[in-house]
């Protein structure tokens, strides 16, 4: 059972967090241990509803992870004590969830748990990549180093992935507004001009009956439409989560023209990241293929990492293998890694490789920018005027016939 409670430490610091427990004489104990004086303690069932902070809509981001990280490796180097560091950094954090989750590690490795062990106990914040970075720390003895390893590792895949979602904006932007014009258009404009054009009596262009059809289709069965695109989502929804969808998808994402180059690109530093940050912080080197291939998102590369997994396990190395495949991995690439391999400096060859993809990732980014959004801008254009041009013609040649 979970029990809230506050207490004091010997020189009159407040604490604050949870605690589990068979019964409340069995958390008095385990606090009492620690050298705290309880001064409240009650079940979490039991605690007033209205002293519960909301806590729904807080979530604990990759950022909050990425500060998280930064922070521990700082304080570490400057030989701060892992306990103290956790519970400096829990005092310093606004998220109540991401609190209580802190001082929850805290009160673990308080009773003698692990660094490694506690945080395998939250896999929702802290991935099997992490808890494998943190333990290798510990066996080498060289925690320091693997959280430094880490803070850096998290913030370059934040900011790969922040300049990815930073790149889909303006484009959703301009389809969203591209979406509502459209709608208040065919909704409210076209059907006040429809009377004009009918009153007149006179034979309407095609393209005008087509507009106003749509109008009318819109404001009358507009919600099968709806419907529709609602089923449809859900049906591609799940297809997309399935195993066979996965695949599928995973296969086209890389064959399309322009967007597969950028993915293959993004997921060819997404794999040499993760297995520099690994080998670097000395994770055995099948552990850490392993792992990247759990963090590689396309199933295409999973596949082959698992394959060069098994390989390497045989007494392979990893460039024999991944040469296998030239659509997935370039020679260049399978060049470096051989590199690497043959002058004992993998982690160090991969993270060359890694700044090389990831200036070729923003390099995308923004050529693909450029052309898509004086697109989508023309494309918007287009179809208003189209629209305005099909209503407008017929009053054009109603006045020019009086």
């Amino acid at each position: 059972m979970k029990y809230f409670y506050q207490a004091r430490t010997k020189e009159g610091e407040v604490r604050s967090g949870t605690v589990e427990a068979a019964s409340r004489e069995a958390a008095l104990e385990v606090l009492q241990k620690h050298n705290l004086f309880i001064t409240a303690l009650e079940s979490a069932k039991t605690q007033p509803v209205l002293s519960r902070k909301i806590t729904f809509f807080e979530r604990v981001s990759r950022k909050d992870i990425v500060n998280f990280s930064r922070q521990l490796s700082i304080m570490f180097k400057s030989n701060v004590s892992l306990l103290e560091s956790l519970e400096t950094i829990a005092e310093q954090v606004k998220k109540s969830v991401f609190k209580e989750k802190i001082l929850g590690l805290a009160s673990q490795i308080r009773g003698g748990t692990s660094f490694s062990k506690a945080l395998s106990s939250e896999p929702k914040l802290f991935s099997g990549f992490y808890v494998s970075m943190i333990k290798s720390g510990e066996i080498s003895g060289s925690l320091s180093d693997s959280l430094d390893y880490l803070a850096d590792h998290l913030e370059r895949e934040y900011n790969l992935s922040s300049s990815i979602k930073g790149a889909m904006i303006y484009p959703a932007l301009v389809i969203s507004v591209m979406i509502a014009v459209l709608t208040i258009m065919m909704v409210f404009v076209i059907p006040s001009l429809t009377e004009t054009l009918e009153a007149s009596g006179q034979e309407l262009p095609f393209v005008t009956k087509l507009v106003i059809m749509a109008s009318d289709f819109m404001r009358n069965q507009g919600w099968i439409f709806i419907v529709f695109l609602v089923i449809f989502g859900i049906i591609g929804f799940r297809f997309a989560k399935s195993k066979r969808g996965l695949k599928f998808l995973d296969k086209i994402s890389l064959s399309l023209p322009l967007i597969g180059n950028f993915v293959k690109k993004v997921n060819l530093s997404t794999f040499a990241e993760n297995l520099s940050t690994l080998i670097g912080g000395g994770v055995p080197i099948t552990q850490a293929l392993d792992i990247t291939g759990s963090i590689v998102k396309n199933s295409v590369y999973k596949k082959i990492i698992k394959i060069a997994r098994d390989e390497v396990e045989k007494g392979e190395t990893i460039s024999s293998v991944l040469v296998r495949f030239p659509k997935a991995f370039p020679p260049m690439f399978c060049q470096m890694i051989s590199v690497g391999e043959k002058t004992g400096s993998l982690d160090k060859t991969l993270m060359n490789v890694v700044s090389f993809y990831q200036k070729e990732v923003d390099r995308t980014i923004k050529s693909m920018l450029s052309i898509l959004e004086p697109m989508l801008v023309v494309f918007l254009g287009l179809i208003v005027a189209g629209i305005m041009a099909a209503v407008m013609l017929p009053m054009y040649q109603m006045m020019g016939s009086i």
